[in-house]
């Protein structure tokens, strides 16, 4: 049941590509809170998605785009302002992909083509799409932007690779750029580090199990759902949280903070008496 936490919201909502995903989930939850929103993804991922149906139970129009291509960004916002009858409220960057992972190719053995491309996908498009926005007036006062990141841009994850590069530089957009857009057009900028999900693009980081339980058993609150974070994504677009930007903020159910749980260490000594016993 929907509060109308973004009731006469208009927004756009890049990246959902099926019904694992977290934008997915947002897209739903900002349906159900009363917004009105355009979806967008790349040509491929609309033929190899689901997106269609998203469309269809939200009443939403795709509008495909190259998320790295400044002219198909300036196309999603110009024909989303006219779908949904003015400028926008909230935008969602849900967008990022690694080569260098899907083809399990070590950090220190980076294909340096496939490193630009991660940069480009998982990054700069953020970058670009902000400046489409500021440049177009597409968003209006006190809108909210979001990005969704992972605590690997601040620790190192075995397996997470040139990922967290981006994502490092993805919050270091976040913070850039809200500074410029909330001095002049009020327009708060935020970033989300999401406990790690099983997504369709999150199951193919090498040990994704292993991270899930460990993550799970280290977080006194446990892993943060996809469907949680939709919730809290919510609040961060709607008017309660209009004095928040320029933040990258944990929603991990605590991971970010500890060091380690008893159950972390309950695991790890198991592990440490089957050994002796080998």
């Amino acid at each position: 049941m929907g509060h109308n936490l973004l009731q006469g919201k208009k927004g756009i909502i890049f990246g959902a590509l099926d019904e694992k995903s977290i934008a997915w989930k947002i897209a739903e939850r900002a349906h159900d809170e009363g917004a009105v929103f355009t979806l967008s993804n790349t040509p491929v991922a609309l033929r190899f998605g689901e997106i269609q149906l998203l469309a269809d139970k939200c009443q939403s129009e795709i509008i495909p785009a190259d998320a790295t291509v400044v002219s198909d960004l300036e196309n999603v916002f110009s024909k989303s302002m006219t779908i949904l009858g003015g400028k926008i409220d909230f935008v969602l960057h849900s967008i990022g992909m690694s080569l260098n992972v899907r083809k399990h190719r070590e950090y220190d053995d980076l294909d340096y083509d496939y490193f630009q491309k991660t940069i480009d996908i998982s990054a700069l498009s953020f970058h670009k799409m902000l400046q489409v926005a500021k440049k177009l007036n597409a968003i209006n006062e006190w809108g909210s932007v979001l990005a969704l990141s992972y605590i690997a841009a601040q620790r190192t994850l075995v397996g997470y690779n040139d990922m967290a590069d981006a994502k490092s530089l993805l919050e270091s957009i976040a913070r850039s750029f809200g500074y410029i857009y909330g001095r002049e057009k009020r327009i708060r900028i935020n970033t989300i580090s999401q406990s790690p999900t099983r997504t369709t693009a999150g199951s193919g980081i090498k040990g994704i199990d292993g991270l899930l339980d460990f993550t799970d058993r280290m977080s006194p609150l446990g892993n943060a759902t996809a469907d949680e974070c939709a919730d809290f994504s919510i609040v961060l677009f709607s008017d309660l949280s209009r004095k928040v930007t320029m933040q990258n903020i944990y929603h991990d159910g605590g991971f970010s903070s500890m060091a380690m749980s008893l159950r972390a260490m309950t695991q790890y000594n198991k592990c440490l008496d089957e050994d002796e016993i080998k």
